[in-house]
């Protein structure tokens, strides 16, 4: 047997069990009395049980009808749940943001906007894994996290790529450098002799270096070599060298004593992006985040978040 009722006819025959009146149902529910009458009927000839007796005076629900009645508030209950559940969602009353990021967003642009996230949507739960472009792939492939922002395009068929924003670079140096002394941006040929401290392969930091200053036919050897941003901050303003950073990067456990110069020639505008399984949407939590992601790279880098909305 084939059932297919409406949430309509459901709710007509709930009305008349509650009225007992073919006319007072069909007043409530907007229909002539030969439609209601005709609806009762085609729902007992599906179930192929009378569920009213009716007379002249009299209107009365059946054994039969009451237990339908008991199954049709408990089936429209459900339905009600059901809809007000995914409203939840939809209204972002409920739900969950689990995020990957470069340890530079988690530590910049990531925290803002939580803070702001959070106080419009305080139910949502949220959570960042901050880590590097590849292994950030891999969480987003299995499902672990629900998208990851990331400086690299990742070259895999089930994976996409949207791009977010633009972080140039900057040297950092001390300001009793001397090159600390102009605001005018520098040539990536004129700090290349420096001695430097970078972040080994295969960070982004280290790649978009090495290519840069390749454009000038130099190879980028560093002398000293860190995981860490916090790290590489606290080593220059102790003077051992300068660093060559997105802007993003250099702004992680900034110390007293800094400038930025911004580095040209070739200038480097290290993308930033949003990596996504190919074919899912999602959660509107999530895409509600992104969009605050969005606003905060606008806001803290110099050139506007590229909008692709």
């Amino acid at each position: 047997m084939v059932i297919n009722w409406s949430a309509r006819e459901l709710d007509v025959f709930l009305t008349l069990a509650e009225t007992l009146s073919f006319r007072r149902t069909a007043d409530q529910v907007h229909l002539s009395q030969p439609a209601v009458s005709g609806l009762i009927s085609r729902l007992e000839e599906t179930l192929g049980v009378r569920l009213f007796d009716r007379t002249t005076r009299s209107v009365q629900l059946t054994g039969a009808g009451q237990v339908f009645v008991e199954q049709v508030r408990l089936l429209r209950h459900q339905s009600d749940e059901a809809v007000r559940a995914v409203r939840n969602v939809a209204e972002l009353q409920v739900g969950q943001v689990v995020l990957a990021a470069l340890p530079s967003l988690a530590a910049t642009v990531v925290p803002v906007a939580f803070a702001r996230f959070e106080l419009q949507f305080p139910a949502i739960r949220l959570q960042v894994v901050d880590i590097l472009s590849g292994p950030a792939f891999d969480l987003v492939r299995a499902g672990q996290v629900e998208f990851a922002l990331t400086a690299a395009n990742p070259a895999y068929a089930d994976l996409d790529y949207t791009p977010l924003a633009s972080d140039g670079f900057v040297l950092l140096v001390p300001v009793t450098h001397p090159l600390a002394a102009s605001r005018q941006p520098l040539s990536w040929s004129e700090v290349a002799a420096l001695t430097h401290i970078s972040m080994p392969l295969p960070s982004s930091v280290r790649q978009y270096a090495d290519a840069a200053l390749l454009a000038h036919r130099v190879r980028f050897t560093p002398r000293y070599e860190v995981e860490h941003l916090a790290t590489i901050n606290a080593m220059v303003a102790a003077g051992l060298g300068v660093a060559a950073l997105p802007e993003l990067a250099a702004a992680v456990a900034p110390q007293r004593g800094l400038v930025q110069r911004r580095l040209v020639d070739p200038d480097m505008p290290r993308p930033i992006g949003l990596v996504t399984r190919r074919g899912r949407s999602l959660s509107p939590a999530s895409a509600a985040m992104v969009e605050f992601l969005r606003q905060e790279m606008r806001t803290t880098l110099r050139g506007p978040a590229i909008d692709h909305g």
